[in-house]
Formats: structure tokens, C-alpha cells, sequence
């Protein structure tokens, strides 16, 4: 998903003050899902309604796996799967399925469950927040920054997404033929794109299209935890 490139410089500027359940970052809930799985479409719709808040950073990744019941996915990508995997052998499974939910890169929810979701969505809101992170846009770039409210147990990895906010696409063929469906938040990049231990602050920019979305988050290597994320729309 992207060459890591080594953090070389970090400034602290803006975000002082201690850390509060209320200062801590979104909570990002990733959905793994795609349009050959008959079982997606109330997952997909759930993802919808979490899409306009700000306090949740939705975000829609298709996997490729569904692409040969009769319909390939036109947003699937083997980068999607590939993450979907990686969280599965953290988690000790061995097998992946679409829909699932993971909640800050640590609760997996299968299917469409959404009270449960909302649960653990409150849940993270209420823990104090280990990183404090901001991202501010300055014509075609993004200022990424950062500060570690507590030691972190290992090294980070930042990540920028890109994602079509909305789209609604006519499947014709396999599980949900003849289905029109609108999707949310759907990923068509997530890169890694520096290394960081939170032993300093942490500053970094990066050339973006203006006016177009993006999300940076900050993540234990693993994937593991999400440690802090931010969103431009």
C-alpha cells in the first residue's frame, strides 16, 4: 500500500494542552465490503449514515475476493484485501469475509451489527487520547502534525487516504443483480507515507489536490491500534 518513506524532520507547531477525552481524534470504522456480496448492501448503508458525522472518519474499502461469483467490484482493489488480511492474522484468524467492520484498527464487527457499533464507537470517544494529531491545507499541500500524550509502545505509521465521498452504481450481474446502489466513502488510495516513534512532535507535508478529500491517520504497526486521525473534506 505505498513505500514508507523515513520521517527526516519534525517541528511542533499548534495543539498544547493536555490531552482530554474530548480533544482525542474521530474514530475511524473501516468497512470492508463489495458489490458481488448479497449480504453487503446494509453494511454499506449503515457506513452512509456514519459518512456525514465528524466525529467518526467512515471509510469503505472493496475487496477483490467477491470478483469472480460473476461480477467484479469496480472499486475493488487487492490493496483493500490485503489490509483486511493483515488485520486477521493480528487478530489470530485465518479467514476473511465481507461485511466487516473494525472500529480504530482494534474491534472487528461482522455483518451488519449496528448497535453494536454505536457502542463501541462511544466507547473509543470516551478514552482519553493517546496522540494528538491536526491537519491543516495550504493550497496543494497538507500540513500533517502531531504529539504523543503518552509513550508509545512501539513505532507508528502515518497514512494518507484518499476516497470518492459518493457514488451509485448498477450492478448487473452475480449476487446483487439488477441492484442500484449508492456507496459512501469509498477508498481508491491508502498509502504509508512516513515512520514515526513519538519521541519528538512530529511535522510533515505532503502535495495534495486541493479541494479534494483526504485523511491522514496514525497507526501502530501491525496494523494495530489507530493512535490518532484527522480529515480534510
Amino acid at each position: 500500500m505505498g513505500r514508507i518513506i523515513s520521517l527526516f524532520a519534525v517541528v511542533w507547531i499548534g495543539l498544547s494542552g493536555a490531552a482530554t477525552a474530548q480533544d482525542r481524534s474521530p474514530v475511524v470504522v473501516e468497512l470492508f465490503t463489495s458489490q458481488g456480496c448479497s449480504s453487503c448492501p446494509p453494511a454499506d448503508a449503515l457506513l452512509a449514515k456514519l459518512a456525514p458525522r465528524d466525529d467518526v472518519i467512515a471509510l469503505a474499502l472493496h475487496v477483490d475476493y467477491w470478483d469472480y461469483i460473476g461480477w467484479k467490484d469496480i472499486f475493488g482493489d487487492p490493496d483493500n484485501t490485503r489490509r483486511q488480511k493483515a488485520y486477521a492474522r493480528v487478530a489470530g484468524s485465518h479467514m476473511i469475509y465481507t461485511p466487516q467492520m473494525v472500529v480504530d484498527g482494534v474491534q472487528q464487527l461482522a455483518g451488519h451489527q449496528p448497535m453494536e457499533l454505536v457502542e463501541l464507537i462511544q466507547r473509543h470517544q470516551a478514552a482519553a487520547a493517546p496522540v494528538l494529531m491536526q491537519m491543516t491545507r495550504q493550497g496543494d499541500r497538507i500540513i500533517v502534525t502531531a504529539r504523543a500524550e503518552t509513550p508509545m509502545p512501539g513505532e507508528a505509521v502515518l497514512q494518507l487516504v484518499r476516497y470518492i465521498p459518493r457514488q451509485t452504481v448498477t450492478i448487473t450481474r452475480g449476487e446483487n443483480a439488477g441492484r442500484t446502489i449508492t456507496y459512501s466513502n469509498i477508498v481508491t488510495a491508502w498509502n504509508q507515507v512516513a515512520t514515526w516513534d513519538g519521541t519528538y512532535p512530529f511535522r510533515m507535508s505532503f502535495e495534495i489536490s486541493s479541494g479534494q478529500p483526504v485523511v491522514a491517520i496514525m497507526q501502530q504497526r501491525g496494523p494495530g491500534p489507530i493512535l490518532a486521525a484527522a480529515r480534510l473534506r
